[in-house]
């Protein structure tokens, strides 16, 4: 996709910005990193779902959100980033990825935690529908294959229609849904807006309309929940926003590999916490929704390249 031209405030902010370099390992590493931060986050998620709401856990978590990015709301400070030409659509990104943490945070509740993680991430899945209808990319008869093994990744994991059957399987789904959402339209801001721009509107957003929703379902926390909720907030803040720093170092297609790796991650911590072991249709499930998931990436990399190619090839003479 060509660059567009920038406004004002994103020319500031990309100025700031850090260049781009290509240290393939140091962004794998930081990946691997954010899988320990989200698979915490997620376990903890669903340890305090015994004792509080879903909406007042994630209410916490963007609380504790908020108050990491309250440098970038301040005037005449460096890191301030309220000016935005995109209102509509940072308050969009921001209502979609509330309702990815809202929605996969209640999964969490009533799913073992290798079945709510396999689940959503079918999220590449959703992007390759949507950036149809929102970006009017072409989707090549390789990647909806690819789409469809994924999805059949998904039944088997669910099982629809047997006894391992949990209705509750559809908030991580949907959860995916959004997460897809929240995705596209960052790629319909790139270039425009600035990532700590993007990260404060969705904070503020999202802790609006939680705020607007939590007097309705609220219990009084204790000291011990609150604990954990804050330690949801950080985990969860650290691990996007180590992600922002991985792609900084390597592409995506690098990268979707070794994010996977928080399936194992979360796994472990949900037999070390919960008592939980996947079993083995689980494992075959999630196995699908990854090599999918892979191949998917694979193809945008060999999109990209051509475009890039074609982009570089010399104009024929006059």
């Amino acid at each position: 996709m060509p660059e567009k031209t920038l406004p004002k405030q994103g020319t500031a902010a990309r100025a700031r910005a850090p260049a781009r370099a290509d240290h393939p390992f140091k962004g794998i590493a930081l990946i691997l990193l954010s899988t320990v931060f989200l698979g915490t986050s997620d376990v903890t998620s669903k340890y305090l779902s015994a004792t509080l709401p879903s909406v007042e856990i994630t209410w916490i978590r963007f609380v504790v959100f908020v108050l990491i990015m309250v440098p970038a709301m301040l005037p005449g400070t460096p890191l301030y980033a309220l000016k935005t030409e995109r209102l509509d659509l940072q308050l969009l990104r921001g209502a979609a990825l509330l309702g990815s943490s809202l929605l996969f945070i209640s999964g969490l509740r009533y799913l073992p935690m290798a079945v709510a993680s396999a689940t959503s991430f079918v999220s590449p899945l959703f992007v390759t529908a949507l950036s149809i209808i929102f970006l009017s990319e072409r989707v090549g008869l390789r990647r909806w294959l690819a789409t469809a093994f994924g999805l059949i990744g998904v039944l088997i994991v669910l099982r629809p229609g047997t006894s391992a059957f949990n209705v509750a399987a559809f908030f991580p789904i949907v959860s995916a849904l959004c997460w897809a959402l929240t995705l596209v339209m960052t790629r319909m801001m790139s270039g425009r807006e600035h990532a700590i721009t993007t990260m404060t509107y969705s904070a503020l957003s999202g802790l609006a309309i939680l705020t607007a929703l939590v007097p309705f379902v609220w219990v009084t926390p204790s000291w011990h929940d609150i604990l954990f909720g804050i330690i949801i907030g950080l985990a969860s803040t650290a691990g996007q926003w180590i992600v922002v720093l991985a792609f900084r170092y390597a592409n995506a297609s690098v990268l979707a590999p070794f994010s996977y790796t928080q399936l194992v991650w979360v796994s472990f911590l949900g037999f070390l916490v919960f008592g939980e072991v996947p079993d083995i249709w689980t494992v075959i499930g999630a196995a699908c929704i990854v090599a999918s998931g892979l191949y998917t990436a694979h193809r945008e990399r060999v999109r990209r390249s051509q475009v890039l190619l074609t982009a570089a090839e010399p104009a024929p003479n006059a």
